[in-house]
This record gives structure tokens, C-alpha cells and sequence, in this order.
């Protein structure tokens, strides 16, 4: 690589940021946690339902009357109108588990002057929203690996507790969310820059995909990270590691940055759709009220937006 040379840090001065970062965020977490309630309370959602056949209320479809089945069920009216006997089914309202990861490693700390909010402040944000519009419509939430999906009307504050018990219990934060299996019925949504190798990350995506769970991906990218705006004499740091880069002339690697971008988020695109998942990209230039109410309707909610 012309124009650039590889230097390093000390792992101890690494784990040491690592800790005073945990601290850092701690301090920051009250003023998180008041802007991810406000923004829930701006994207208003109305039942959310699996659009599958069931116990609730509300009505789903009609279909033909199978022998054996319960009289009770028939619609008389429906059938009224045919020559055929027809059944009121009516749309599953039970309540799933949603488990949400929200990605605290180092590379979520950077944030440019373009930017609203670092990429860890926004992901938290949405994640602690979204948990409190799923247990406002009846859901049951959880963090995998840390706390079980429940519905507790402090479900905000319940898991920005666990979220911060195991940021200052360990020397550094997972890049990646467990690999667990999920149950059939439950969903998952991770926020992350996923800047990790996509090799990892399609593992990760397949052992908690395995029995049929569904998820989202929402990669959190700042706006420099996409343009690449860099030049002259800069040094980049790998916030990971203690690997440095200093480059004589940044503009030189940016139509390859740009390249090599792009084609790590096909790779991350390709591993999510193996398996019935989405990915999607949010912005930090933008608002978190638009990632909040494209993520509900990607869970099947019937979001408005309130006033």
C-alpha cells in the first residue's frame, strides 16, 4: 500500500479506554433513555398481529367450512350470501418475543461533525424505542445472552440496567450478538455498523436464524464513513485494535474504500436474505424517528406517525 505505513498501540491503554468509555456512556444514559421515549412516543402503532390464524378479535379472513370443525365458528351471514359454508377466522394476536442487540463495541463510538449523534447513541436509542412501542402493543422484549424477553411497562429502563451492568463487567464490549438459536415464532433486530468480517457475521446470522427465526439487520453508519471525505497526511486508528494506519495521501485509497465498502454490505445483504432477514441501512445525519417507524413496519406493525 503506497503512501502509508502500519503502526501500533498498547492493548492496556486499549483496555483502559474500553473501561472509561463504559463509565463514559453510564454518565450519558439518562439523557439516551428520555430521547428514546420521546421518539417511541412520535411513531404510534396499533395492534400488532402475525397475520396468521388464531385466538383474538380482530377479523383475518373467510374460508370454507371443513367437516369436523366446530359449528360454532361457521359465519351464518357469510354463508348466507353463498352456496357454501364459510368460517370467520380471526388474526393471532399472542404475543411474541422481539429480541433486541444493540452493538456497544469500540467502532460504535465514532461520530463526524456531519453526524446528529455517535453510531452507539443512535443504536441504543432505537433499540430502547422500539422495545417500548413492542411492549406498548403487547410484545415480549429481550437482549440475547442478557435478559429474557418480558413486558414490563419499565421495559426501557430494564434492559439500559442489564445493557450497562455488562458494559463495566467486561474489559471489552461483543462485536457480535450471540449465536444462539431462536425460538420459530420470535424475531430479532441488530443494531450495528456490522463492520465486522461478513463471514462472521453470516455465521452469527445462521445459528440464530436456524429454527426459523426471523431478524433484521439495520447497519448504523455515519456519513463519512460513506464518503470517505479524507486528505493529505491522516492517520486512522482501528478503535478494535491497537493497529494504526498512517496514509501520505488519503484521497488516493478512497474509490477503492468506496469499492470495498460497497461490496461488504452485499455480502451482509446476501447472508440476511439466506434466511428471510432484511438489511437496512439508518444514517446518524438523519432522524432516529425514521429508522424507528421503517423498522415497525418491518415487523409487521401498523404504524401512524402521532403528532
Amino acid at each position: 500500500m503506497t503512501g502509508a505505513r502500519l503502526l501500533a498501540r498498547s492493548d492496556a491503554a486499549l483496555q483502559q479506554r474500553h473501561q472509561h468509555d463504559a463509565l463514559d456512556l453510564a454518565g450519558r444514559l439518562p439523557g439516551l433513555l428520555l430521547e428514546a421515549k420521546q421518539i417511541a412516543a412520535s411513531v404510534v402503532h396499533g395492534v400488532h398481529g402475525r397475520r396468521r390464524a388464531g385466538m383474538g378479535e380482530n377479523f383475518w379472513q373467510f374460508r370454507p367450512f371443513v367437516s369436523g370443525e366446530p359449528a360454532q365458528n361457521i359465519d351464518w351471514r357469510r354463508s348466507a350470501k353463498d352456496d357454501r359454508v364459510y368460517i370467520r377466522e380471526r388474526e393471532w394476536e399472542a404475543a411474541q418475543s422481539v429480541w433486541i442487540w444493540m452493538d456497544m463495541s469500540p467502532s460504535m463510538a465514532f461520530v463526524s461533525k456531519t453526524a446528529l449523534a455517535p453510531k452507539i447513541d443512535r443504536a441504543l436509542v432505537l433499540g430502547l424505542a422500539l422495545a417500548d412501542l413492542l411492549v406498548r402493543g403487547g410484545e415480549r422484549v429481550g437482549i440475547p445472552g442478557l435478559i429474557r424477553p418480558i413486558a414490563h411497562q419499565q421495559i426501557v429502563e430494564r434492559l439500559a440496567q442489564a445493557l450497562i451492568i455488562d458494559a463495566k463487567s467486561k474489559t471489552a464490549p461483543d462485536e457480535l450478538p450471540p449465536g444462539e438459536a431462536l425460538a420459530s415464532l420470535s424475531q430479532a433486530v441488530l443494531f450495528s455498523d456490522f463492520l465486522s468480517l461478513p463471514q462472521e457475521i453470516a455465521r452469527r446470522i445462521e445459528a440464530m436464524a436456524i429454527r426459523g427465526a426471523q431478524g433484521h439487520l439495520v447497519a448504523i453508519t455515519d456519513p463519512v464513513e460513506e464518503t470517505f471525505p479524507f486528505s493529505g497526511h491522516t492517520e486512522f486508528s482501528d478503535v478494535d485494535s491497537p493497529a494504526r494506519l498512517r496514509a501520505g495521501r488519503a484521497e488516493d485509497f478512497r474509490e477503492d474504500y468506496r469499492m470495498r465498502l460497497a461490496t461488504h454490505r452485499d455480502a451482509l445483504r446476501e447472508a440476511a436474505q439466506k434466511h428471510g432477514w432484511s438489511f437496512t441501512v439508518h444514517h446518524t445525519d438523519r432522524p432516529a424517528s425514521e429508522a424507528l417507524l421503517r423498522i415497525a413496519m418491518r415487523l409487521g406493525a401498523k404504524p401512524v406517525v402521532g403528532t
